[in-house]
């Protein structure tokens, strides 16, 4: 079923661990939950030997376990539960992995935009079925939000600060009274809430200015802040793991040597320093240079090396990727990625040697192509 899906849910592409937890899984559920907070947290965060479980569970969610142990314990509560951070810090994924765990469906998702409307977290019609038949419940269609309220699961609203005051506000009715009105019908009219139902919301924390939240919208919701991964280990697991995904999604037998690795983990460390550093936004690369921007780059390289290159990954590909993938803006960026090309790749291809000179020369042939 995964092969007929360009992107597998949560649910589906850990469906056989998802069943195997379930069945093994003695603890107390909150009300409609599939798995316990203990089993939630074992599926996010992966096994340990301490657990005492008959097969391993891998870790997904690379990051501090207790704000994982936190967002769990404010979804068994009746709040809401809000992610906040930087690009590419894994929010999204989180919340996925949450709500695959604890209503097996993640999809019951509303994106956040300027064109977000109150009928998106609410409910339209069926304008063909309503000449036809009139209003009622069955020519109504209820918004993701709705349809997790009435079966008592989990609701996702992603980039939250994206979207206008109006639905900000209509989400506060949501998430303080458990039911949303429909004043069209003269009968059952009002859909509540079944035990279980939460939201968990995400935003960008650079998105401040947007569309600031209401004191009263962040009332009715935990924030739990997801930082930046600074440590090298970490990161470097991150990577390995989606890396490894996309090879298998992509059928490619091919492994990512370790100190090619190490070359990217150091390239961005590099250029996340110069980037604080820096005095004007001029200075600062456009890219927020994220752990999702390394997979970027690395699943680019690999492609390229796969259809155009020799099938092995090389130094100088991953430089180009590199270069191609930070390269927005012309002439700022480039002119960013050149001075750390001349003032650092340099010197430590003469000091470091190793894959070092190949990443410096396919560092300097794609900005030349691109200057």
């Amino acid at each position: 079923m995964t092969a007929e899906m360009l992107r597998a849910p949560a649910e589906v592409k850990y469906a056989a661990e998802l069943d195997w937890l379930e069945s093994v899984d003695g603890g107390p559920r909150p009300y409609s939950w599939r798995l316990s907070p203990r089993m939630v947290r074992l599926f996010v965060l992966g096994s340990r030997p301490a657990d005492g479980l008959d097969r391993d569970v891998d870790q997904k969610w690379f990051g501090d376990p207790s704000l994982v142990e936190r967002a769990i314990v404010t979804l068994a509560s009746d709040r809401g539960l809000l992610l906040i951070g930087d690009p590419g810090t894994g929010k999204s994924w989180l919340a996925e992995l949450l709500a695959a765990a604890i209503s097996r469906d993640s999809t019951l998702v509303v994106q956040g935009t300027a064109g977000t409307t109150e009928d998106h977290i609410k409910y339209s019609w069926n304008v063909s079925m309503v000449i036809a038949k009139g209003q009622s419940r069955e020519s109504m269609i209820p918004s993701p939000i709705m349809t997790a309220m009435e079966r008592g699961v989990i609701g996702r609203f992603e980039e939250l600060t994206r979207s206008t005051s109006d639905v900000q506000d209509a989400l506060i009715s949501i998430l303080s009274e458990k039911y949303v009105s429909i004043p069209e019908l003269d009968t059952d009219s009002i859909a509540f809430a079944k035990p279980g139902f939460s939201i968990i919301a995400t935003a960008n924390s650079r998105d401040r200015g947007v569309n600031e939240l209401s004191s009263a919208l962040k009332r009715r919701f935990n924030f739990i802040r997801i930082p930046v991964v600074t440590n090298k280990r970490s990161e470097a697991d991150i990577v390995r793991f989606r890396t490894a995904e996309l090879l298998r999604r992509h059928e490619i037998d091919l492994d990512v040597p370790p100190t090619l690795l190490d070359i990217l983990l150091q390239s961005f460390a590099d250029l996340r320093a110069a980037s604080a550093a820096a005095t004007s936004d001029d200075e600062r690369l456009e890219s927020a240079l994220s752990t999702a921007e390394q997979i970027g780059v690395l699943e680019d390289a690999i492609l390229h090396s796969r259809f155009f290159g020799d099938r092995a990954l090389t130094a100088g590909t991953l430089a180009g990727s590199l270069v191609g993938s930070l390269a927005r803006r012309s002439p700022e960026d480039l002119a960013i990625l050149n001075k750390y090309w001349h003032g650092v790749v340099e010197p430590r291809s003469k000091s470091d040697g190793g894959l070092w000179p190949d990443f410096l020369e396919g560092g300097r042939q794609a900005i030349a192509t691109l200057s």
